[in-house]
């Protein structure tokens, strides 16, 4: 698993929020600087999300369940993803752009679930799949909604468009991941 040290999860958070604000202002996103992001770190390739939030309510969530480019450029395209065009929010506006909190998960590789036993609230996020259905929650979610392991399952099912026992279906891929989860008000960079 990837694990960013606080510099560098400060260096991605303020990169994700000028983007955003770029975005915003120009409709153009930054380049990124390879001098500033030359940690080894920085080169790898794995899933990641960015979640806005207002008042510690949802304000968009975008993301990757597997890395497809290198952390920052999968940041500054998601920081613009999650502020413009998460579907279930209008676009951000300048009001909104100050009362932004934003947070990212960056993912550990996905893994089958053999056992339910084996998911640990906190820890784990999941991802159901059936035919051509699937659903995924971040492992911050589980813990901020206070679930325990059958309710995780049976969200996830929803947020799938499953009925909440589908996880109990042979027909149902169970599959989890960890994340190191950060964000401007954890480590008091707003």
């Amino acid at each position: 698993m990837v694990e960013l040290n606080r510099e560098q999860q400060i260096k991605i958070l303020k990169l994700a929020r000028n983007s955003i604000y770029q975005y915003l202002t120009s409709r153009t996103l930054p380049q990124t600087d390879w001098d500033e992001f030359s940690d080894e770190i920085f080169k790898e390739k794995c899933g990641a999300f960015v979640t806005l939030h207002i008042n510690n309510r949802l304000r968009g969530c975008i993301g990757y369940i597997k890395g497809m480019e290198e952390i920052p450029t999968t940041i500054v395209s998601l920081a613009k993803s999650s502020a413009f065009e998460d579907s279930r929010f209008p676009p951000l506006n300048d009001d909104e752009y100050k009362g932004i909190d934003i947070e990212i998960s960056i993912l550990s590789p996905i893994e089958k679930v053999k056992d339910i036993s084996e998911i640990v609230i906190g820890r784990d996020g999941l991802i159901i799949s059936q035919n051509y259905r699937s659903g995924l929650l971040l492992p911050q979610v589980a813990t901020e909604q206070n679930w325990d392991v059958i309710t995780f399952l049976e969200n996830t099912c929803y947020k799938a468009g499953l009925p909440g026992d589908a996880w109990e279906s042979d027909e149902t891929k169970i599959e989890k991941f960890s994340a190191q989860v950060f964000g401007e008000k954890e480590l008091n960079i707003i």
